[in-house]
């Protein structure tokens, strides 16, 4: 009797321990493993505020895409500059200059016309650009980072190749 007792017992704890591991497994098996679980991520800091983009496309129509751009005070900005044309640079060359607000316009693209060395930009009024971009040829862009005037008002932009703000290759930027 004492044999079959402790054959009982110790079938008793056999099945208590198999059981006891069958419901570890389960509970091991219910917990994805590291390897395929998707672990809480941790978010990625905020990336550092920088310029606001503005893309303006010009063609061989001698029009930019874009004629007003409002902006704030003294706010970061990259203006870049598309040439969609096909025609070549001689020809049909696009740049975007920024002008400080109250520039006459027509008398700085008048001076423009003889500043062929330097891209039509004339260097006796190179204190009336704020930001420009080069002189681009067809599929070519440029870029240009520079903070926004802080003083509220209308500050006009061209192209300065020849004949084409006169076409209407302009626009304003517009400081609130």
């Amino acid at each position: 009797m004492k044999t079959s007792s402790s054959l009982c017992l110790l079938i008793s704890v056999a099945a208590f321990a198999s059981g006891c591991a069958k419901k570890d497994t389960a509970a091991t098996s219910a917990v994805p493993s590291p390897t395929t679980a998707s672990a809480p991520v941790a978010a990625a800091p905020a990336p550092a505020a920088g310029p606001r983009t503005i893309t303006i496309e010009s063609s061989d129509a001698m029009k930019f895409n874009v004629t007003r751009i409002e902006v704030a005070a003294g706010e970061d900005l990259k203006v870049i500059l598309k040439n969609a044309g096909t025609l070549p640079k001689e020809a049909m060359g696009h740049n975007w200059v920024l002008l400080k607000a109250g520039t006459d316009v027509n008398a700085y693209c008048a001076a423009a016309i003889s500043a062929r060395a330097t891209d039509y930009l004339p260097p006796a009024q190179a204190d009336k650009v704020l930001a420009h971009t080069k002189m681009l040829g067809p599929k070519q862009s440029d870029e240009v980072v520079f903070k926004a005037p802080t003083q509220p008002g209308e500050y006009p932009f061209v192209c300065t190749f020849p004949a084409h703000a006169m076409a209407g290759m302009k626009g304003v930027m517009i400081v609130k």
